[in-house]
């Protein structure tokens, strides 16, 4: 009788069960997806004024390099300048918009992660309803279900409900999985999207030194210049003998050396090996290897180094085991540098030193501190034009410069 009376309140309500088992916060649901939407439209907002600034920042580059390319004068250099100061006001600006769209993003990812949570509960609880519901279904037999049953009709419109049910069942086990998946892709996505935080906000420093080395730069320039062009002539001269005098010496410095050493000294050098390591702590490269940006391009000529952002004074070691080949340090405000040579033809360049701790055919080891970076305008080492503090780092092979991220880990 008792199986009689669940079959019989079964049949008719069946279908509303199998309904009222469905997950029942879809008004919830959609205050979310209307807060995610709104996430969105904000971060599609926010790429557009990335990509406006973007087109900014090559116009900018475009007119540096046109300028690079033009007469060498007073009012050029400070053009380009002006120009490098307006592209590092637009980096700053874009960075901040970009660590804004990451915070959105990172907002929109545990939105989307919390509904999973909600829908992933909701679910199981769905299944369970089910499930509990085929069982008590299954505890009568197809016999009973006929006898039991006012008609034929009935019998299979309650099996119908029972065949539903399963199929909602195999969907919902079917979506649980899915949504666990695209779980655990959005915890992996949000530990990535936070390492991109992270990362914009070391641009966002770095960038805001750019701009004030640029300003700096710019200061220096018009002291050293006195706004005179005659002045401003003279400084050019000697920067471009004092870079002359330097190529020839290196290239002297490392055919003489090579020439003296002993065969023990050979032997010594080669087994040293050619890995080239950081001498600075791997930092940002602010000029690379034949920079076509580079804003003394013009004066000096090709770039052929890199140049690692570091902070005045910091550490130089060496980049690999060799010998000094040849220090210019003298203490005074000239350009300023180290030389060593190394196995398999390399030879590396460390420029606007601000002190030196070797001497000439002194062996070091990779890793040995030679001597402390410059490279802020006016200072030991500096040179008559810099950038701000940096260290210039060459890469020869067989005296030639090579590309030095082409060496470096």
């Amino acid at each position: 009788m008792k199986n009689k009376i669940f079959i019989a309140l079964s049949i008719p309500v069946l279908g509303f069960l199998f309904f009222a088992f469905l997950p029942n916060s879809l008004a919830n649901n959609d205050l979310i997806d209307q807060e995610i939407q709104g996430l969105n439209l904000r971060i599609q907002n926010q790429k557009q004024q990335i990509d406006d600034i973007k087109a900014k920042q090559a116009q900018y580059q475009r007119e540096i390099e046109a300028r690079i390319k033009d007469r060498v004068s007073l009012n050029n250099q400070l053009q380009i300048i002006e120009n490098r100061l307006a592209k590092s006001a637009l980096d700053i600006e874009s960075t901040n918009i970009e660590i804004d769209k990451t915070a959105l993003e990172i907002k929109k990812v545990k939105l989307d992660s919390d509904n999973l949570d909600k829908k992933i509960e909701e679910r199981k609880s769905h299944i369970s309803n089910l499930l509990k519901l085929v069982y008590k279904q299954d505890k009568v037999t197809t016999l009973e279900m006929l006898l039991l049953n006012d008609s034929l009709a009935s019998f299979l419109n309650a099996n119908k409900y029972l065949s539903d049910t399963n199929r909602e069942i195999g969907e919902s086990v079917n979506q649980l999985k899915y949504d666990k998946l695209k779980l655990e892709e959005n915890k992996l996505s949000l530990e990535d999207k936070n390492k991109e935080l992270l990362s914009l906000r070391s641009q966002l420093e770095n960038r805001k030194l750019s701009l004030a080395y640029e300003q700096e730069n710019k200061e220096y320039i018009l002291e050293e210049t006195k706004s005179s062009e005659k002045q401003y002539q003279t400084l050019l001269q000697e920067a471009k003998r004092q870079q002359q005098q330097a190529e020839r010496d290196i290239a002297n410095a490392e055919q003489l050396i090579r020439r003296k050493m002993s065969e023990k000294d050979k032997e010594k050098l080669e087994s040293g090996g050619t890995t080239i390591a950081w001498p600075v702590p791997k930092n940002v490269i602010t000029a690379g290897f034949y920079d076509a940006s580079y804003p003394y391009k013009n004066i000096i000529g090709e770039h052929p180094a890199v140049d690692i952002r570091a902070k005045q004074g910091s550490t130089i070691t060496a980049a690999a085991d060799g010998y000094v080949a040849r220090v210019k340090f003298d203490g005074s405000k000239d350009y300023s540098y180290i030389m060593l040579i190394h196995a398999g033809g390399l030879s590396t360049v460390y420029g606007h030193v601000s002190a030196a701790y070797v001497t000439q055919d002194q062996y070091v080891s990779q890793g040995q501190a030679i001597g402390k970076t410059g490279g802020t305008p006016g200072t030991t080492g500096a040179g008559r034009f810099s950038t701000g503090p940096h260290l210039h780092f060459e890469v020869r092979l067989n005296g030639l410069p090579v590309n030095p991220e082409n060496y470096l880990p």
